[in-house]
């Protein structure tokens, strides 16, 4: 009897406290707390909220910094989805890096995760050179690429020099220039290997006992044991990656600029553009782009969590 009513005292939901009813010390307390928080809160009012806001009032203004900003309502989306060839242009080769650098990433991680899983030697420091790439300033990163992709005298150009291949501009020739870039995304593949890696080391090993037990090959474990129970961790990786790709940039910036003939310039370079490299500036028309491309990667990730659950698999 004791038992159920101590059990049915748990499952009430308690009553919430109000700030009259506190005594002065769990007041402090609270006050206390508030205060080693609030340079959090200050800066996330400050500077992601704020101007969160401030970037959708602007979009619907003609602002050139120079002069006060004029509501023009719509108009600079329409200009965007009207007359605005370089959208377009900077849209489909986002896509296009967003689709190869995440298939990049995804798979090859993945492999380099079960590689990486089994009793190797050396497993920590084959570990540490796949991870490391990833940490590097993306500035360092971008010149260290820049003397790779050379089209004279680059590294991948001489590798393909010993098995007979001509060589290939891959920074200035339109048609490889994205080529180009997604072979330099491969540098991240380390953050989604460690992910993948963590996710791996989770399934139990009874599985793939029992599977060994009933007969069940090294191909037929992976793909009834671990690709199925490695969904959730797929899941997050295609998310991260989805997100970190549509903000593509800074390589861009440093390498090529958008160039030759607009193949690499992508959403977020489009953007910065018309903010800081015209004259006078345009932040109300960089703006409403910028809100275009939240939108979308808004409506991919939406798509993806609200379709996971048709294939992602969690352990119980």
């Amino acid at each position: 009897m004791a038992t159920t009513f101590s059990s049915e005292l748990q499952q009430r939901p308690k009553r919430r406290e109000r700030w009259r009813d506190l005594s002065p010390m769990r007041r402090r307390e609270a006050l206390t707390g508030l205060l080693f928080i609030s340079p959090w809160i200050i800066g996330v009012l400050v500077f992601t909220l704020g101007p969160f806001i401030a970037s959708f009032l602007l979009s619907f203004t003609k602002y050139t910094i120079i002069q006060p900003p004029v509501w023009i309502g719509t108009d600079n989306y329409a200009k965007i989805l009207g007359s605005d060839d370089l959208f377009w242009k900077s849209l489909g080769n986002t896509a296009t890096y967003v689709a190869g650098s995440v298939t990049i990433r995804i798979v090859l991680g993945f492999l380099l995760a079960m590689l990486l899983n089994a009793k190797v030697r050396f497993l920590g420091l084959w570990r540490t050179l796949f991870y490391v790439p990833s940490v590097v300033p993306i500035v360092a990163l971008s010149m260290i690429w820049l003397y790779v992709l050379n089209g004279r005298f680059g590294l991948l150009n001489w590798f393909l020099g010993v098995v007979g291949i001509d060589r290939i501009r891959w920074l200035s020739d339109p048609d490889y220039t994205m080529l180009g870039l997604l072979i330099m995304s491969t540098t991240w593949v380390g953050v989604t290997m460690i992910i993948f890696l963590a996710g791996l080391q989770n399934i139990p090993v009874e599985y793939y006992d029992a599977a060994k037990i009933d007969g069940a090959g090294g191909l037929q474990r992976m793909l009834r044991i671990t690709i199925p129970l490695m969904t959730p961790t797929i899941f997050l990786n295609v998310l991260i990656n989805i997100i970190n790709a549509f903000q593509v940039f800074s390589q861009v910036l440093i390498m090529t600029n958008g160039g030759p003939r607009d193949a690499t310039r992508t959403f977020v370079l489009h953007i910065y553009d018309y903010a800081f490299s015209y004259l006078p500036p345009q932040m109300g028309y960089s703006s409403a782009l910028a809100w275009i491309l939240f939108m979308i990667v808004f409506l991919f990730t939406a798509v993806i969590v609200v379709t996971s659950n048709r294939w992602v698999f969690y352990n119980n």
